[in-house]
């Protein structure tokens, strides 16, 4: 399925990982959002699961291990271009995870990998998408742990 003027909606999910009061933000290695920050994920692939999706995600961009998935949010994520003909369109499945172990690493689509506080994430250049989600959600992402 071509990313670029789909013939359809995509999904993808989104993994918020939080400790010790920060959350872990990913720079985005390529489009949609190329250079900008927003929290690790990827395109579900056929026949698997969202949540089979963000924990093989995870291991992939961050070398981390996740567990027990709990839906946070929907989000979708529309990108028009400058002829009005959709350019992206992306549901994505958000999901809290548990770390389970590994070694933080950015691999695959994440250039940079960050733990951010809570009071910064607004500083930095994110998605349109996730700044949105962290707007509406902020204060239920406030009071998770993710730490062993």
């Amino acid at each position: 399925m071509n990313r670029l003027y789909p013939e359809q909606p995509l999904i993808g999910v989104g993994a918020v990982i939080i400790c010790n009061g920060k959350i872990l933000l990913e720079k985005r290695k390529g489009e949609p959002g190329r250079g900008k920050w927003t929290i690790p994920g990827g395109l579900v692939e056929l026949g698997e699961g969202t949540e089979q999706t963000v924990i093989r995600e995870i291991k992939e961009e961050t070398n981390l291990e996740v567990e027990k998935p709990e839906l946070i949010d929907v989000v979708d994520n529309i990108t028009m271009d400058e002829n009005g003909k959709i350019k992206y369109h992306f549901v994505i499945v958000d999901y809290f995870v548990k770390l389970k172990g590994g070694r933080l690493k950015a691999a695959d689509d994440a250039a940079e990998l960050r733990w951010v506080t809570f009071d910064d994430v607004e500083n930095y250049d994110l998605t349109k998408s996730f700044r949105e989600f962290f707007q509406r959600n902020r204060q239920k992402l406030e009071k998770l742990n993710s730490c062993l």
